[in-house]
């Protein structure tokens, strides 16, 4: 039976989004729906981790999300008469192997906005008021029926549709954990007089049970939280969330445009992958809002399944596809652990439930002992297979970083020493799927084409290389091996797990 399109991809928002653009840029057909009539409109998920901004400068939208952001202000801890100033989050300063090191403020309506641009240039129309209403799977593909009528055959099918997915339901997966239906938030957009745009607003609460207000970047509005009382109705009539807030703080609420009511869900999926359908982003996974990773650990889903479904398409063996679930469920895993403390700090008004570290920046998230990283890889001195591949500054036709030679959809090999460089024309890649990329690393530059110049010594110092080594950079900007001997064996046997 013949497929209408490669992947169909379910929900819109910022994961199915960012997967979507992923698998265009490798040339599949890709269709996009969302059973939404339009694009979501309000603040909800607004902290945009390092790592995930990493993944947008792959993408080509960091510019424009860094426009339209900021940075997070200082707590400000209303106490009766005084408000103590508390710093939620350490300022980090760029480095050569860490270029974006704080989290951005950048309200979601504004990334699926961003996200939807960047389709339209790569020639996609997203597909809103359209709902997948079933589907049926075979060996050999999928047959979504959708609201419209409309019967699709696609080889894959992507449910990145959230908490409520249609797609995890209608492919049996099991959402385990829990949802506390007594303890909810109710979260408003709106214009608030009067109040210092210079930092978030909190008033503590007995029993957890605070208001917040964080001003949103290039406008008047703040995201306001109201956490409620067990029985508590939340109301949502503008004159009442009006007198609510002058009755808690003495200050006039006005101009509200979005609210929603919140839940704290803590589950994550039993299976990624039922046969040809995936689930990724809040379908596969749902957190508490504490710590901004929700959305972080969502895109990074689709960073890491996009260029898996370009390769197994185009012949790579399909126990790639496995590796999806193997190295992001463990990650989910972890979140769900650490926002989870964080917000059960809240109820007991710790101090330190506020603080955000290294860890919620997501940037030494590491694949090691994973199907693509065996824990008795080769290593540097700095790096295992499986860890982040870091910035540099380099040199070379177009480059001045090396985030410069990883970006885009290829994978990317660095040959360090002469040994390493003189194995280069012996190494065979497959002409399907993802190209490979070969620089030479010297510490002199030559002009060539295929030569990265480290001039300051910074790339064979952050990357801990010692001897002659060839290190393979993923699509997704994770180390895919190190080879130190054996060269054209030990790629070979990369090449087969990754490459059609």
């Amino acid at each position: 039976m013949t497929h209408d399109i490669d992947v169909l991809v379910v929900g819109a928002g910022p994961v199915g989004s960012a997967l979507a653009a992923d698998m265009l840029r490798r040339d599949l057909r890709v269709r996009l729906i969302d059973k939404a009539p339009h694009a979501f409109e309000g603040s909800r998920a607004k902290g945009v981790q390092p790592r995930t901004q990493e993944v947008f400068e792959d993408l080509g939208v960091l510019a424009e999300a860094h426009a339209e952001g900021g940075t997070y202000p200082l707590l400000g801890i209303h106490l009766g008469p005084i408000t103590v100033p508390w710093r939620m989050q350490r300022r980090y300063e760029p480095t050569p192997e860490v270029p974006h090191p704080n989290i951005l403020l950048l309200p979601q309506s504004r990334t699926d906005a961003i996200l939807h641009r960047l389709l339209d240039r790569l020639g996609l129309r997203i597909e809103f008021g359209v709902a997948l209403e079933g589907f049926e799977q075979d060996g050999d593909g999928v047959t979504a029926t959708l609201s419209s009528g409309e019967r699709v055959r696609s080889k894959y099918l992507v449910g990145a549709d959230g908490g409520g997915s249609a797609v995890r339901k209608s492919a049996g997966l099991q959402f385990a954990g829990e949802t506390d239906q007594s303890d909810r938030t109710l979260i408003v957009d709106a214009t608030i007089d009067g109040l210092s745009r210079k930092r978030w607003h909190v008033w503590p609460r007995p029993g957890g049970r605070f208001v917040g207000a964080c001003p949103l970047p290039h406008s008047e509005q703040f995201q306001l939280m109201f956490r409620l009382k067990p029985e508590e109705a939340p109301e949502v009539d503008e004159a009442a969330l009006a007198a609510r807030f002058h009755s808690l703080t003495g200050l006039r609420l006005r101009d509200v445009t979005w609210t929603s009511v919140f839940r704290p869900n803590i589950r994550i999926v039993e299976h990624y992958r039922a046969g040809r359908v995936f689930v990724a982003g809040d379908a596969a996974h749902v957190h508490t809002p504490a710590g901004a990773q929700g959305l972080n650990t969502g895109v990074q889903d689709a960073y890491n399944l996009g260029w898996k479904l370009g390769q197994v398409i185009a012949g790579a063996p399909d126990s790639l596809l496995d590796s999806y679930e193997a190295e992001r469920r463990p990650v989910a895993a972890r979140v769900l652990g650490r926002s989870t403390e964080l917000y059960a700090g809240l109820d007991q008004r710790k101090l330190a439930s506020l603080k955000r570290g290294d860890e919620e920046r997501q940037i030494g998230l590491s694949y090691r002992g994973g199907p693509l990283a065996p824990a008795d890889g080769l290593a540097t001195k700095t790096l295992q297979v499986g860890d982040r591949a870091p910035d540099a500054p380099c040199t070379g036709p177009g480059v001045s970083r090396l985030f410069d030679a990883y970006r885009g959809p290829h994978f990317t090999l660095l040959a360090f020493g002469p040994t390493a460089i003189g194995t280069l024309p012996e190494l065979a890649w497959p002409d399907g799927g993802a190209e490979l990329r070969c620089y030479a690393v010297r510490s002199e530059g030559d002009g060539d084409q295929s030569s990265l110049a480290d001039t300051t010594g910074q790339v064979a110092r952050i990357y801990g290389i010692t001897g002659d080594v060839l290190i393979l950079i993923r699509p997704d900007g994770y180390i895919g091996n190190i080879i130190g001997s054996d060269w054209s064996a030990g790629f070979a046997a990369t090449a087969k797990g990754l490459a059609p």
